[in-house]
């Protein structure tokens, strides 16, 4: 694409059965572009049945449209999938739920304004603010998932992994995304591993952040699922830098 017709930045959302929130996010999203005069597009990665695709699809925007399938394929799938269909100048995801507010972007596009190439949200910083905290039992579990993430995988520049609210230079997350692999919730260290194998400076922001409190969460089998992720993690990234020599 020429860059004259290359949008400003390219949201994607990955969502799952989201049909009461997308068209809100959407709005907001677009409402906050508009405002801060930037060009966009939205896709919207919604596998699952419950209309959100087509939600979207009645929205009537050529600047707004929705991937996926009625099966749950995984949010790693779906980004990956969004991804290599984005022409934005910078191309990144947030949580189909807002749990970071659009206009956190700001701090996002100063980051990339001072030269950065790959910024992300972080609620680890002193100076991010938890406006709705995770219950505790939820808290815990993420402490010690970052320990034994830590420990399996050797991504200890990073201070949060799993905030969902990161964006990349096109070049940049074209590369990442056609060497990503997993399917599920832990596309987001794959992809900060494979960052850091190749040398990609990630420079994190402290975001406002609030939790959904979503109860539609598969805490065993889905935890079950990430332990084995990361267990392979290493392998694959290992595996997909090997391709490129």
């Amino acid at each position: 694409m020429n860059d004259t017709m290359r949008p400003d930045i390219s949201l994607i959302l990955p969502a799952y059965n989201e049909s009461g929130c997308i068209a809100g996010t959407i709005a907001e999203a677009v409402a906050y572009f508009r405002s801060r005069r930037r060009t966009y597009e939205i896709i919207v990665a919604a596998d699952g049945t419950d209309g959100t695709r087509e939600i979207v699809a009645g929205l009537g925007d050529g600047s707004i449209r929705a991937i996926g399938e009625p099966a749950r394929r995984g949010k790693g799938r779906g980004i990956r999938e969004a991804v290599a269909i984005a022409s934005g100048g910078i191309i990144g995801f947030a949580d189909a739920d807002n749990k970071v507010p659009i206009e956190e972007f700001d701090k996002v596009a100063r980051a990339f304004d001072e030269g950065a190439c790959m910024v992300i949200g972080s609620r680890a910083l002193a100076q991010s603010a938890i406006e709705r905290s995770q219950p505790f039992y939820r808290r815990l579990g993420s402490k010690g998932f970052s320990v034994f993430m830590r420990t399996v995988t050797g991504l200890r520049s990073v201070s949060d992994t799993q905030c969902g609210f990161k964006f990349m230079r096109h070049d940049i997350a074209k590369k990442l995304f056609s060497l990503q692999r997993i399917d599920g919730y832990m596309y987001d260290v794959e992809i900060l591993l494979l960052a850091q194998k190749l040398g990609y400076p990630i420079r994190e922001v402290p975001i406002r952040w609030r939790d959904d409190h979503d109860s539609r969460l598969e805490l065993v089998r889905g935890n079950l699922r990430n332990v084995r992720d990361i267990l392979g993690v290493r392998r694959k990234v290992r595996a997909a830098l090997r391709s490129e020599r």
